[in-house]
């Protein structure tokens, strides 16, 4: 009896003692997280993690240093000139692979967080691709938070049983229910471009449609020349399609084209999943819309990963490394994904509280071809996807396919070559 007391003793003491360190593991008062989430179910998603951070450690204030913008492209602006002007942020959004490799990593202005996969056993339920977009020299860079699906055809199913309409699966069902709805006064597909993303996003999907998941990625390794016929095969595609979308979609943002489908002005949008937690957001319960994959990608699925990192000076660098843990937790994972839109990271995720659009795109994820995004940080760096995004904005303007394939060739080759 007097052993077993002294064993509970000690158990207490050490429990204490790992309670003490746990506690002392956050000195700072603050932690600044910068991220481009500020509508929607990204705002939501953001607070959950927020919250289960302040769960665990509530005298630490999160300021939340989010900046508006599609796709990130003013607030990775404002990052840049923060981290280079020695003003960084405690944790920062970046999308794993080239975004974060090539514009941080590289050049040494990041904190590796190996340890954190380490003591939490995330190897083994963190898919490998998905840590290796993360990882670099023997180290992993950032935590993964959530995946989203770029090549999604969201329709209102309404419009499409008025007019008997098949949900297209090729380029060809595209173009046939675009031209019946077209004759009946309706815009065929929804279109946003104001934030200067949303044309390379969608004329990616077309990519992925014309030459499979091989053949995309191959364009952005090096293995598939831009001059290849199907390129352009791709370029007169995405012509025709422009042909279908609303003219003044270089003044809208793409929830803004997505209010067209919802009111059955227009019939689709192709963007990403963050359109299902946007609608959960507005809760649009009335809204009968759909998903599919965009024409011609059935049976792949162009992932796009959101993850947190730490820069290497960060004032409050202690708190950031528990803001990272919580990111990357079942617990998080599993109230973060349903309200972004997007599904978890983790294999061992709870998915049956998710809603129709995540459990399609989860049983995707298990076994479609995945390939990354260029728009969205992964399968380019940071200076080739943007001269690729103006390119393709460019061409929505001239329709000059044969000017647009060089200028392609020639952006591919010089980043490859740096």
């Amino acid at each position: 009896m007097k052993k077993l007391f002294l064993l509970i003793l000690v158990g207490l003491v050490f429990a204490g003692m790992s309670m003490s360190v746990l506690a002392a593991e956050v000195t700072s008062n603050e932690l600044e997280i910068f991220s481009w989430w500020t509508v929607g179910g990204e705002a939501t998603g953001l607070k959950v993690l927020f919250d289960e951070f302040h769960g665990k450690y509530p005298d630490v204030e999160i300021i939340n240093a989010a900046v508006g913008t599609g796709a990130g492209s003013t607030a990775k602006a404002v990052l840049v000139s923060r981290m280079l002007g020695g003003d960084p942020p405690d944790a920062f959004q970046v999308h794993g692979g080239q975004e974060l490799i090539d514009t941080w990593v590289e050049i040494g202005k990041m904190v590796p967080v190996t340890s954190i996969y380490e003591s939490e056993g995330w190897n083994e339920v963190m898919p490998e691709g998905i840590r290796n977009l993360v990882a670099y020299d023997g180290e992993y860079w950032a935590v993964p938070v959530g995946i989203h699906r770029g090549n999604v055809l969201w329709f209102n199913k309404d419009v499409f049983a008025k007019y008997s309409l098949d949900i297209p699966v090729t380029f060809e069902d595209f173009f046939e229910v675009a031209g019946v709805l077209e004759k009946n006064g309706l815009i065929p597909l929804a279109l946003g471009s104001i934030k200067g993303y949303e044309l390379g996003h969608t004329f990616e999907t077309v990519l992925l449609g014309t030459l499979g998941a091989e053949g995309y990625r191959g364009l952005w390794t090096g293995e598939k020349s831009w001059s290849d016929p199907g390129v352009a095969k791709a370029l007169e595609t995405f012509k025709k399609m422009l042909g279908y979308a609303n003219e003044d979609h270089s003044a809208l943002s793409w929830d803004a084209a997505m209010e067209y489908v919802i009111a059955g002005k227009a019939a689709m949008l192709i963007q990403g999943d963050w359109v299902d937690g946007w609608i959960k957001a507005k809760n649009l319960t009335d809204f009968n819309y759909g998903q599919a994959t965009a024409p011609g990608t059935n049976g792949s699925f162009i992932a796009i990963n959101d993850t947190f990192g730490i820069p290497k000076n960060a004032p409050h660098q202690d708190a950031a490394m528990e803001f990272l843990r919580v990111v990357g937790s079942k617990e998080a994972q599993e109230k973060f994904a349903p309200l972004k839109g997007c599904i978890p990271v983790r294999t061992d995720a709870d998915t049956t509280k998710f809603n129709d659009y995540q459990k399609w795109s989860f049983n995707d994820w298990t076994d479609n071809e995945i390939v990354a995004s260029c728009v969205h940080g992964s399968a380019a760096k940071e200076s080739w996807a943007t001269e690729y995004k103006d390119t393709i904005n460019l061409f929505a303007a001239d329709l000059d396919v044969v000017a647009t394939q060089k200028a392609l060739v020639s952006i591919a080759e010089e980043a490859l070559a740096e």
